[in-house]
């Protein structure tokens, strides 16, 4: 498969021990195929085995006075430059030199209103996050290029 033109960069990987909290940046991670990350509570088979949610759209979220960073809204992988809200379900991304996600979901449904919506009044996350299975596994860490495949 040949990359588009539009190239971005990993801006943070984040992990939690536990489902429902925000995710702390980490140096690095190893996303494990058919899995997710090693070591994040959302690992596991099944659809939504990463989460990617761009700086731009957190960005948003600062816009409207919210002191937010990489991680709050529990997304994987911040990336920078790319275009996530514009992928389609089935779309892959590249990553370095090997590991490859497809897109298996657009946003999400909140069955519960999380901190971020009661302190904005809004989260960013439902309307342009996008969800992920590892097709092929490796290391990834920020300043790694992401690629639409």
């Amino acid at each position: 498969m040949k990359e588009s033109n539009q190239i971005g960069m990993i801006k943070a990987v984040s992990i939690s021990k536990t489902k429902g909290t925000r995710k702390e940046n980490i140096d690095e991670a190893v996303l494990k195929e058919n899995f997710g990350i090693v070591g994040d509570a959302h690992g596991g088979p099944g659809h939504r085995q990463i989460s990617l949610l761009a700086e731009e759209s957190i960005e948003k979220m600062r816009s409207k006075g919210l002191k937010v960073k990489a991680g709050d809204f529990a997304e994987n992988i911040t990336t920078v430059g790319i275009e996530l809200s514009g992928l389609k379900v089935n779309d892959r991304l590249k990553i370095d030199e090997g590991v490859i996600l497809e897109i298996t979901q657009k946003g999400k449904e909140c069955l519960a209103r999380c901190n971020i919506y009661y302190q904005a009044g809004d989260c960013i996350m439902p309307r342009e996050g996008v969800f992920a299975r590892i097709v092929k596994g490796g290391a990834v860490k920020p300043g790694d290029r992401i690629a639409i495949l």
